[in-house]
Formats: structure tokens, sequence, C-alpha cells
């Protein structure tokens, strides 16, 4: 069966349908990773999105259980050069075809990937139609136009109740509990502070602040998720506004844009978005860092100068910002997936520095208050019963 790529520049790409049958549109982004394509399918930071591979074999190892970042796939279609219809791995439970099928995801093969993403890449963003129907281009072309452009792609992807996660109960976490402000969370992010003995709870993205103090966090992760960080202007960025200097923060992706919105920054969309692998420089120890991205957002360097944050992470290709931390509140955020998956290691420190920020803090004051509050109300069960308790990252 044939499918058609339509680009809001009018260019038209024709190839072959896998997956499901259909017709989808979304913005279209490119991923240059040689593996991880289970992880970037169920990755809720791409919603909304139609996924272009550039690496020329896609599906040769299939999916399994472990690898996915959400329970469900949330890109709308996918491009590849060729993709494998036989899986060969030991840990395969789907093959790619069968699990786009499955979840209703369009793709199309035979595609020069590359010569697309450079496109991509001089162009910057644009829409595109997916489909596997018999259409002209001036259908297609109508199809485009008429399809609004998506302003609650946080919503569609947050979780809708609290739900908590018990930590392993070993690592230099154990005990500490930290609340997630669910943008879009990948589960590797979770894992990583479960395997240090955190306790998770997880709250929807436009839960108030005194619901996320009244949990008694040690912590607060701000998560990755999708779409313009300027969406959330009216929802979650006065509620970090709130958090600010009350509990630590550390912010992940588009938690590191909504964090410097709310330190009153600025964010602007990028020319060429990062995808993939980008070398980043951590400013204060030094190191150049291999980092894992997806993103199409980035903090604007000239207003930091209102915000009074510091910048810590430079990307090493464009100088565009990749970190930041305040200078009077224990808050820090990065634009990268510090745990990768997948991707390269070099930044898991991150959670470990994240710690250390929740250990400093409960020396002062008022994090010995907020410790002392919380014991009390675990003595008299206050909270049992009332949210969901699930038993790891995978439920």
């Amino acid at each position: 069966m044939k499918a058609k790529l339509y680009l809001a520049d009018d260019t038209v790409l024709s190839g072959k349908a896998f997956g499901a049958q259909g017709e989808t549109v979304g913005d279209l982004i490119f991923y240059t990773g040689m593996t991880g394509y289970q992880e970037m399918l169920t990755n809720p930071a791409n919603s909304g999105k139609i996924l272009t591979f550039t690496y020329p074999l896609i599906g040769n190892y299939g999916l399994s259980r472990e690898d996915s970042e959400a329970l469900t796939p949330w890109v709308q279609g996918i491009i590849v050069r060729e993709y494998a219809d036989y899986a060969s791995n030991w840990r395969a439970v789907s093959d790619l075809d069968m699990f786009m099928k499955k979840h209703g995801i369009i793709g199309i093969s035979d595609i020069d990937t590359r010569m697309l993403t450079r496109i991509l890449r001089r162009r910057g963003r644009m829409k595109a139609v997916l489909t596997t129907y018999d259409k002209t281009d001036a259908e297609l072309k109508e199809r485009l136009h008429a399809d609004p452009e998506p302003a609650d792609l946080v919503a569609r992807v947050s979780t809708r109740h609290v739900q908590r996660i018990p930590g392993t109960r070993i690592g230099r976490g154990s005990g500490k509990r930290v609340v997630i402000i669910d943008y879009g969370c990948k589960m590797s992010i979770m894992q990583a502070l479960i395997d240090r003995g955190v306790d998770l709870v997880i709250v929807p993205y436009d839960t108030p602040a005194s619901e996320i103090l009244d949990l008694g966090p040690d912590g607060v992760l701000l998560s990755n998720g999708p779409g313009d960080p300027k969406h959330l202007l009216s929802t979650s960025v006065p509620v970090v506004q709130q958090l600010l200097g009350t509990v630590p923060l550390f912010g992940i992706g588009l938690g590191h844009q909504v964090f410097a919105l709310a330190s009153g920054a600025d964010t602007i969309r990028m020319t060429s978005d990062h995808r993939g692998s980008q070398p980043v420089k951590d400013l204060l120890s030094g190191r150049s860092l291999i980092t894992s991205q997806n993103h199409e957002y980035t903090v604007e360097p000239s207003s930091l100068a209102r915000s009074g944050l510091i910048v810590t992470h430079l990307n090493q290709h464009d100088q565009s910002i990749e970190g930041l931390m305040h200078p009077k509140h224990s808050a820090f955020s990065v634009q990268f997936y510090p745990e990768a998956s997948p991707g390269s290691e070099d930044c898991v420190y991150l959670f470990d520095r994240f710690l250390s920020m929740i250990e400093k803090y409960q020396e002062r004051p008022m994090g010995k208050r907020v410790n002392a509050e919380r014991q009390r109300a675990a003595a008299s069960g206050d909270g049992d019963g009332k949210h969901t308790i699930l038993e790891g990252a995978g439920a």
C-alpha cells in the first residue's frame, strides 16, 4: 500500500505504508539517534508529532516491555528509510508494524529521511499531513490548513490523579519524598529517583502550590513534556513562582523552561530543534557532556538579566542555554534528559546533585520545619487511602 507525506512548504513525498491505515496531521520533527526508537515513540514530549528517523533501518530489535517511557505511544506517525518487518531480540514482545497497528500509528517508509531532515533544519518548524488514502495534493493542503494548532498538549499527557510510587528503600534518597509535577514525565526519570530510594508523588500539571506543599515534599521535580511553555503561563508558571524559595526545585526539559518563565526569563522557538545527542559544557565542573535532547524551545539569553538566573550549562554547538540555577533559592534546571534513555549516562549525577540540594535545605530552619510537619502528618495517618498506589514506574 502507498502512503503520502505533504509538508506545509508544499513538498510532497511518496512511499510505502506500514502500521495503521488512515490520515494524521502533526508537527514534523526528526531524531538522529541510532537506537531508542521505542523510547521516542512513547515519550509524552512527542505528543502531536510526526517523527522522522535519520538512521536508515528502524525496527530491527522490536519493542520490549522494559523500554517504554509511557504506557502508550504518543506520536502521530513515523517516517523511516526502511523498517524491519522481523524483530531479532530476545526481549522483543512485538515487532514495529504490529505495535503501530495496535496503537493506530501511521508509518511511511522508502523516504530519504536525511534529505527531509535537511529541509527541516533549513526551514524550521513545519506541519505535515501523513496519509494512506488516495488524495490529491490540493485535498491534503486543505486538510493541513484546516487542522488547528494544539494548545493543550500538556493537559493531554499529564496524569489526572495523584499517584504514589514507593522508592527502593536503599540509596541516599531513602525516606525522601519528591513531588513530580507531571507535564508529561518519562518513566525513566521516575525510575532514576526510585532507584535512589526516593518516594514519588506524581500530581497533575495544574495542581495548586498549596496542595503540593500539603503533600510534605522534600523536593519538587518539574518534569519534561510537550509543546510551548508559554501555554502554561496561566497554570503552571504561577505555581512554580509560589514554590520558589519554599522547597528545592529541579526542572527537566519543559520543566526547565517553566522554571525560567517563573523566574522572569523568556523562552523562544528555536530555528533548528535539538533532537538526539548534543555536546554540552557543565560550567560548574568544567566537564564536557554528551546529552540526550528533544526540544524545540529554548531560554532567551538576553532575558536572563531581569531573572537573576545563572547559566550552568551551554550547548557546545550553538551556545544555547542548557542549564540554569537560582542564586538565592534551592532550584536548578537542565534542558536535556539527565537519565538519557536512550543515550549516554554522562548526566545522571544531576539526580545526586538534586538530592544533595535537598539534604542541605533540610539543615535550614525552613527545611527542619517541613520535616517536622510531615512527620506529624505521617504519625496521624493523614492522607492514607486518598491516592493511587503504584508498585513501580511501569505500573
